[in-house]
């Protein structure tokens, strides 16, 4: 069974292969959003970009393909800015192998890079 490695909250979760990250990460206790965003959010239909995470040490290859909407919803936001090739929605990522992730991360709004990246 694949493995999600939560960084922040050094925490590792075994889910069954294409299982969806951001309900995994809920399911076990992880904080997927920030602040209000934790009861005011899309539940998972990809619209709000709150449950924003970064997949780290290349990891993406273990994660679904990201769709259409995705792509859409993550080309029109200014978080992304700078970590494009490392940036998901949480609620639209199957978990296919064993990923590194880190949740909330912090915002980028002019293409800095982050620490630790």
């Amino acid at each position: 069974m694949p493995k999600i490695r939560f960084l922040k909250e050094a925490k590792d979760v075994e889910v069954p292969s294409g299982a969806n990250l951001r309900d995994s990460g809920l399911t076990h206790g992880v904080a997927m959003h920030r602040g209000i965003n934790k009861y005011l959010n899309c539940l998972g239909h990809g619209t709000c970009g709150t449950c924003r995470v970064l997949v780290k040490n290349d990891t993406m290859k273990h994660c679904s393909p990201k769709g259409l909407w995705e792509k859409l919803r993550l080309a029109l936001s200014w978080f992304a800015i700078g970590v494009e090739s490392e940036i998901r929605l949480s609620c639209q990522t199957k978990v296919l192998g064993d990923v590194d992730v880190e949740t909330t991360p912090e915002l980028n709004l002019f293409g800095k890079p982050l620490k630790g990246v």
